[in-house]
């Protein structure tokens, strides 16, 4: 890798596109096209600490990341430090990641009543103790993904960042939402938060939130002064946003949109991927809530989603990708 455009800790990130760690999706599968298509880092789905020290065969198979190109970051969430340390001790020591990150931005109730994800959020001191006992627990980077708090009467992003800095971290990502709201609302409204923590550290800080067109993260980057962008929702099925972004961050040249063509052997190569880690049985399945997002836009999509969604195997949906451009095909060619 030539000419890094930062570091976290030892580890060099070529470009400032980081893929952000979504539940459900972020897998071996999707991280392979992700680093295909130019993400500069990925991060996976997060992994529950609880699950790793039983050992659960389920949370354990979500730690394959063999053959994914570096660098990549394993995500892991609880609330207790002590099985946090065990858990990072074990992917460090079992799995390929090159850098490990603890999710304290997660608003699902089922992890905030565990004390985790975002709930961490609102004791600053809990923030330091948790990132301390970890960073110095491992010898590869650790990072912390965040929210801006609770909710508007909690907003302890400054304190968090600082806190996380204390306890050895190597960089903090921040969601410019709340817990409360969710995924909703307008995270682009709260963007000037991430200045104020590039201000207030001295790590890298990577900004995530309504990132959705390549000149988004280019006005995210120029009005914060932040190290790197993190991408989520605006890359499922279109990892195009991914090498898109890249090049215009680094032209200043928008490419356009590929053909529907290309979008569906990217399609039919995530599928390939599921059905390699995850069998013919449970990947067609899965791919069923990549696949809308992979024809958005295209003629006639509606029609093949639903056939998508009905299908049971590999077989049928490649079939059903081949019958759709053949008609795309027969149907250009009459005009």
């Amino acid at each position: 890798m030539t000419n890094p455009s930062f570091h976290i800790g030892s580890v060099p990130i070529e470009n400032r596109i980081v893929l952000a760690p979504m539940a459900g999706i972020t897998n071996k599968a999707f991280l392979s096209i992700a680093k295909q298509f130019g993400a500069g880092l990925v991060v996976s789905e997060m992994i529950s600490d609880k699950g790793i020290e039983f050992r659960n065969e389920k949370t354990l198979s979500m730690l394959d990341f063999e053959g994914v190109p570096h660098p990549l970051s394993i995500q892991i969430f609880g609330g207790d430090a002590k099985t946090l340390v065990e858990a990072a001790q074990f992917v460090e020591a079992n799995t390929v990641a090159d850098i490990i990150d603890i999710n304290m931005g997660c608003p699902v109730p089922k992890v905030t009543k565990n004390e985790a994800g975002s709930r961490l959020l609102l004791d600053p001191d809990k923030v330091y103790n948790v990132v301390s006992q970890v960073a110095h627990a491992i010898t590869i980077p650790l990072t912390v993904k965040i929210r801006l708090g609770w909710d508007e009467e909690h907003l302890y992003y400054v304190e968090n960042a600082k806190a996380i800095e204390a306890g050895g971290a190597s960089a903090v990502a921040m969601h410019t939402r709340t817990k409360a709201q969710a995924y909703t609302g307008h995270a682009k409204d709260r963007w000037e938060a991430l200045r104020e923590l590039k201000e207030a550290v001295h790590i890298p800080v990577i900004g995530n939130g309504d990132i959705k067109t390549p000149e988004d993260a280019k006005e995210m980057l120029d009005a914060t002064g932040i190290d790197a962008v993190m991408i989520g929702r605006a890359a499922l099925g279109n990892p195009w946003m991914l090498t898109r972004t890249a090049h215009y961050l680094e032209t200043g040249e928008l490419l356009p949109e590929p053909p529907v063509e290309e979008k569906i052997a990217t399609a039919k190569a995530h599928l390939q991927n599921l059905v390699d880690l995850k069998g013919d049985f449970l990947a067609p399945k899965e791919f069923r809530q990549h696949a809308p997002h992979y024809l958005r836009g295209a003629p006639g999509a509606a029609r093949i989603k639903k056939a998508v969604n009905e299908a049971e195997t590999q077989e049928e949906i490649l079939a059903i990708f081949d019958q759709y451009l053949l008609q795309l095909q027969t149907h250009v060619s009459a005009i």
